[in-house]
């Protein structure tokens, strides 16, 4: 079957003989980088098909502090919101949210308006399932097992609930490895971990779009 992907506005054709996902992929606190790009092309050369939007318009960060400033004062999380929203706006219903750090949160504020998504991944990044998720609906987060910002107290916290919300929740953590493990440009970085993440993401893409 014919497949396409969506890049800063449009789909673009690549053929595959497999079932596919959609995906909506939406970057971390440090803005829209290689590492999401990079990221998306994986999921693309699976057969899937990706749209990666820009909610920083171009800004990019290289620290936690400049990602910080960008996040909370010179952009500010409700345009963030408007952004990703109209990003969505017109993707087909089944679309799979997928975030990266901040982009988690991203997807925790659009899942109330997108019920029908085949599946929720959340990489470096907690953020919460609405009481609102459809029964059975696929969950899936990545974070480092010793994770400043999703400690083990919190991840243990957040599986509760949101299997408490009825979905299919699933977590893998990774030792040895920073909050960001999955960029090769960071201290964080871990190689091993960064390879059984993606493996993992495909399989749990498979399965969703099956």
């Amino acid at each position: 079957m014919s497949g396409r992907f969506r890049d800063r506005g449009r789909w673009v054709a690549t053929c595959h003989n497999q079932a596919m996902a959609k995906i909506v992929l939406f970057h971390s606190m440090l803005g829209l980088r290689s590492v999401e790009l990079r990221a998306a092309d994986r999921l693309r050369a699976a057969g899937h098909e990706v749209i990666t939007p820009d909610l920083y318009a171009r800004q990019t960060a290289s620290t936690l502090d400049e990602g910080f400033q960008l996040k909370d004062h010179r952009i500010g999380w409700a345009t963030i919101e408007q952004r990703a929203d109209q990003a969505v706006q017109n993707l087909p219903a089944d679309t799979v949210l997928a975030g990266i750090s901040m982009g988690a949160g991203v997807v925790s504020t659009l899942l109330p308006q997108r019920p029908d998504t085949a599946g929720v991944l959340l990489l470096h990044g907690l953020a919460p399932i609405p009481t609102t998720a459809r029964d059975g609906l696929p969950v899936q987060l990545h974070v480092a097992d010793a994770d400043e910002f999703a400690p083990p107290v919190e991840v243990a916290a957040w599986l509760e609930a949101a299997t408490r919300t009825g979905v299919d929740a699933q977590v893998f953590t990774y030792q040895q490895a920073g909050h960001f493990f999955t960029d090769p440009s960071l201290p964080d970085h871990n190689a091993q971990a960064t390879t059984l993440t993606w493996q993992r993401v495909l399989d749990f893409l498979r399965t969703v779009s099956g």
